[in-house]
């Protein structure tokens, strides 16, 4: 393969990486499905990356770096089976299916190419994010072998220890393995629940980054472009899926607010102050468009009622422009699909805000006994808003200084802390 010119390390390891980020879920996918083992596909994907390192700032950067990338990858996945092969045929442990596997990939190498390079993806996505792994585990787990972050990387985005994150690696690739998940892409009945979890974690992932639940910073932009990158492959390999365009469109058009949702010094812009000028109209414009292509597959699911939510705010050119009635009956309909607490919460919010303030604080009275809200510092913090607006202040910057005190994001605390001191 004719190669450029030898390359500073600097600049080959940018271009590895870069590569890496675009290549890494084909190639470990690929592998996955030779070697019908995520994890030993993961660190062979790795060696090859290792050995760019080392061959391309020597030699130069070849023609086609991903496919350079991939024939190194495969031809270690062939060693490694051959490995397996000789051990096993030594201990009179050879099975069929390894032989005629071998075989079959020795006779025709290209043969695991012939397979559609999409599905390789879509397996892999769907067994990082098993149910049969913890949240935290399919979170990691995507992040690191479908979106190819490290693991310092994922560390730092969920403010976290980097051994934790390693840690929940190696659990989640040590229960594939021992319940010997199949690299495949459930059929059938085994579809959907299936999805619910794959779109479960990349639901996990956006907000995160949307709203950081810790630390200094109010919102991770890398984890919400991660998710949204995530979220186009998966629209574009399910096409059919209604509820994963609505998540899609949840999330380009939430994203659309990232320049918008902070001032210069980082702190936070609450959304009816927003300057809606720095809004992204061509996220808004994808996520409309998925939320209508998930419209004409049928009834809106969950995720795709939280898409017409959002879409009634980007719709506003103004706060005063937003239909806050339509918002309302959206939230109904949200709740009859999706009981929960927060989305009760929220749904008091749209009621204040269509039909005034007392509307929306009898339905957060009626929350404050729910104990899954106990740590909750929204709750407060919108029953705060609600008392200011009905003049109640002392008791609004009481539940403001109590809402300061449960979160974990130093941003909110000083926006809590500053709209306690205003509440007089």
């Amino acid at each position: 393969m004719a190669v450029n010119g030898a390359m500073r390390d600097g600049a080959a390891g940018r271009v590895v990486d870069a590569v890496w980020r675009m290549e890494s879920a084909r190639i470990v996918g690929l592998l996955a499905r030779m070697l019908r083992d995520v994890g030993r596909a993961e660190e062979l994907a790795q060696d090859a990356l290792v050995e760019a390192l080392e061959c391309w700032p020597r030699d130069g950067l070849p023609d086609n770096p991903a496919a350079w990338l991939t024939q190194v990858a495969k031809r270690r996945a062939l060693d490694y089976l051959r490995h397996l092969a000789m051990h096993a045929a030594k201990e009179g442990e050879l099975t069929w299916e390894l032989e005629t596997r071998l075989q079959d990939l020795q006779r025709d190498p290209e043969a695991e190419a012939a397979q559609a390079i999409d599905d390789d993806v879509l397996r892999l996505i769907f067994v990082a994010c098993h149910p049969l792994l913890p949240a935290e585990g399919r979170a990691a787990l995507t992040l690191k072998v479908v979106a190819g972050l490290s693991t310092l990387e994922i560390a730092r985005a969920f403010l976290v220890p980097e051994p934790t994150v390693a840690q929940r690696i190696v659990r989640a690739k040590r229960t594939l393995a021992e319940a010997r998940v199949p690299f495949e892409v459930p059929a059938g009945a085994e579809l959907a629940p299936r999805l619910a979890s794959v779109l479960q974690v990349l639901y996990l992932i956006f907000n995160e980054g949307y709203s950081a639940s810790a630390g200094a910073d109010l919102l991770r932009p890398g984890l919400c472009r991660e998710a949204l990158r995530l979220g186009r492959i998966l629209a574009a390999l399910v096409p059919h899926e209604g509820e994963v365009l609505g998540l899609l469109a949840l999330m380009e058009i939430q994203s659309s607010r990232e320049r918008a949702r902070t001032r210069p010094d980082g702190e936070p812009v609450l959304l009816l102050e927003q300057d809606r000028a720095r809004w992204d109209r061509l996220a808004i414009r994808r996520g409309l468009d998925a939320l209508d292509a998930a419209g004409r597959l049928g009834a809106l699911g969950p995720y795709a009622l939280q898409a017409a939510i959002a879409a009634c705010h980007a719709r506003a050119l103004r706060p005063e422009d937003t239909d806050w009635a339509r918002i309302a009956a959206l939230y109904d309909a949200l709740a009859q699909a999706m009981p929960s607490p927060v989305v009760e919460l929220n749904r008091a919010v749209a009621l204040a805000m269509a039909f005034g303030p007392e509307s929306g604080l009898s339905i957060v009275d009626g929350l404050l006994g729910d104990e899954r809200l106990r740590h909750y510092h929204l709750l407060p913090s919108v029953r705060g808003d609600l008392l200011a607006k009905l003049g109640r202040h002392a008791e609004a910057r009481a539940e403001f200084e109590r809402a300061a005190a449960l979160t974990q994001n130093e941003r909110e605390r000083t926006l809590l802390l500053a709209r306690a001191a205003a509440a007089e």
